[in-house]
């Protein structure tokens, strides 16, 4: 029975850790990139179970062969999200920068049917971001961040009951604010431009891409990431992109999203920051994402608390710098540029209601 059962989750393991290698972009190949972790956990719980209680026999070669690899491509995708791996994004360090420009975000998927505002509120007076972005805002929640809007000088706001509103506050001059809806015309985007009070500016890209399920394409998602990729691939100013990409850390399309648009993940050589599930200590990865140019350095990342979501809030600071040390990632190749290209002519030629959007109705 125990080899049974051994040879099944060898199976499983291995399954799960190869099948996200198939280039098909497909919920059923993508959902395995997300528990990369907790593949890891179990790959190297059953390898060990099989060298303490299996006989050295053709068997037992098999599945530790097959475990091996799992325990492999596992560590492969998620170690660049550990302090084993070099920092991508340069720490920032106040004394090597005269003229430095600090700035502080958080930025939140609140989940549209929960109700604990008064938590994120408090949240956020502990944080006391210069910008706020919020997604899955419907109207209730909007009025809800009333008192808080009350101290921030700009606002801009996309209220929906579909699990996809969006809104954000900014203590910093807000120059041009649009809401713009790139593949979906039900998913908003925010394309923003702030002012520092020393004249410099950047862009802020907040998206919010629907998820990735088993029955689905995941072409719509991975395209409107891309979009974002090509808009800081052909920037003009500094750029940060932030959001609920509904994509982890390590995926073959966010890892293309940063080969596009040549912007840096602050968590690389740090952290994996698991934002998502909340509700559940097993069931996490990075979800929520935030990436810049090189024009900016890192101050913090921080996990905030849980408020009632299945998303923890997370907390950014970044430093707007003259000369950074930053480590700037790979080139794309000519194939990232074609399959960005395909992937978001196809989903912009149809069209089609986003995944999830009566889920909290």
């Amino acid at each position: 029975m125990v080899h049974y059962l051994l040879g099944a989750l060898t199976l499983l393991c291995f399954l799960a850790s190869v099948l996200p290698f198939v280039p098909i972009p497909h919920g059923i190949f993508r959902i395995f990139d997300f528990g990369r972790l907790q593949i890891l956990t179990i790959s190297f719980v059953t390898l060990v179970s099989v060298v303490a209680v299996l006989p050295r026999d053709h068997y037992y070669y098999t599945l530790v062969g097959l475990l091996s690899v799992s325990v492999f491509i596992e560590l492969f995708h998620i170690i660049r999200f550990t302090p084993f791996w070099w920092q991508q994004s340069a720490r920032f360090e106040p004394d090597k920068h005269d003229n430095a420009t600090t700035f502080k975000m958080l930025v939140c998927n609140v989940k549209q049917s929960n109700r604990n505002h008064d938590k994120l509120i408090s949240i956020i007076d502990d944080c006391d971001p210069d910008i706020l972005v919020l997604m899955e805002t419907d109207q209730i929640w909007v009025d809800a961040m009333a008192g808080v809007a009350d101290r921030y000088g700009y606002q801009l706001s996309c209220p929906q009951d579909n699990s996809y509103g969006m809104f954000l506050l900014s203590r910093l001059e807000l120059t041009k604010g649009d809401i713009r809806f790139l593949l979906n015309d039900s998913i908003p985007s925010f394309h923003c431009r702030f002012r520092f009070e020393g004249g410099d500016e950047f862009d802020l890209i907040a998206i919010h891409p629907d998820p990735p399920v088993p029955h689905r394409d995941t072409i719509g998602r991975d395209a409107e990431i891309l979009v974002a990729g090509k808009k800081a691939r052909y920037r003009k100013r500094p750029l940060v992109v932030a959001g609920d990409l509904n994509d982890v850390a390590w995926s073959s399309t966010t890892r293309r999203f940063l080969r596009v648009s040549r912007l840096l993940d602050p968590r690389q050589g740090r952290g994996m920051f698991n934002s998502f599930d909340a509700r559940f200590p097993f069931l996490r990865w990075p979800l929520d994402h935030i990436f810049h140019s090189e024009e900016f350095e890192l101050v913090a990342i921080r996990r905030q608390p849980f408020m009632g979501s299945d998303h923890f809030p997370m907390y950014y600071e970044l430093a707007y710098v003259s000369e950074h040390n930053n480590d700037l990632p790979d080139t794309p190749s000519v194939m990232d540029l074609k399959e960005a290209r395909n992937l978001i002519q196809t989903e912009s030629k149809r069209e089609r209601r986003p995944v999830g959007e009566d889920w909290e109705k």
